[in-house]
């Protein structure tokens, strides 16, 4: 099988350091598996505001861009005034979802994307955490609008603890990722980074056994299982790994080199 590849790539853990730094050997390897006329898509848990500032450090001025854990798809268009165009954008009501979550959770985080703007929460978040413009409202402000995913941070609360959470709170009609840490997006059912990356790979019509992606984080799960080259970083937990077909070089290794230059082979 021949042709262009899709190559799907997360940002935070994957390409980007925690610490937000750019190796240029992951740079120079994104650069050159696009020259060679492949599709690189980034996919992501960032709101689109978080996520063009890293597709300008890697150059990419045309292409695809899916956000929001897979709630937003931009296509690039440098004529554009923001860089971008949105190309689909999915919402549901965090409502029910927000106040059983809050029920629990009383002194948690909690924030709503206001697409291409910020987010609106109930207390500020710690800096750095969420890019864009920060309005503190009430919970029945975040709960009285669709949005495209709901953002729940509670320090004193394990991700374990998450997942019994969801559990025992019945959240079925939502999609939900939790984080590392006490963090979890919930988004609207059905929508994954995958759900996304298959309707641009039928837009592109690059077929199924021509996608790659490389993820780090439970969020990347789905992503990893639809590709047909899914690759986990080498410091992702051990359910990540088991999700994937193979596992490159952690972010310290520059894994994501490694897996960018095998393509080019």
């Amino acid at each position: 099988m021949t042709g262009p590849l899709l190559v799907a790539l997360d940002v935070d853990g994957t390409l980007l350091s925690y610490t937000e730094d750019l190796a240029e050997e992951v740079a120079a390897a994104v650069a050159a598996v696009r020259d060679a006329g492949h599709h690189v898509v980034i996919a992501t848990g960032r709101s689109v505001h978080a996520t063009m500032p890293v597709v300008r450090r890697l150059g990419i001025e045309t292409g695809w861009a899916v956000c929001s854990n897979g709630s937003v798809t931009v296509r690039l268009d440098p004529a554009a005034p923001e860089g971008y165009t949105a190309h689909e954008i999915v919402t549901f009501d965090p409502a029910p979802a927000l106040r059983l979550l809050h029920a629990q959770m009383p002194d948690a985080f909690f924030a709503v994307e206001d697409v291409g703007v910020g987010f609106r929460m109930n207390k500020l978040f710690p800096n750095g955490e969420l890019h864009g413009e920060h309005t503190v409202v009430g919970i029945d402000d975040l709960a009285g609008a669709h949005v495209t995913r709901l953002i729940v941070r509670s320090p004193g609360h394990t991700s374990q603890e998450f997942h019994a959470l969801v559990l025992e709170t019945g959240l079925a009609d939502v999609t939900y990722a939790i984080g590392w840490t006490a963090w979890m997006d919930v988004a609207p059912q059905g929508v994954t980074k995958a759900s996304a990356l298959e309707q641009v790979r039928t837009t592109l019509g690059v077929p199924s056994g021509r996608t790659v992606a490389l993820g780090d984080g439970n969020n990347d799960i789905d992503m990893l299982r639809w590709a047909g080259r899914g690759v986990a970083m080498g410091h992702a937990s051990a359910e990540v790994r088991a999700a994937a077909d193979e596992v490159t070089g952690s972010i310290d290794e520059d894994g994501a080199a490694l897996l960018l230059r095998s393509l080019l082979g």
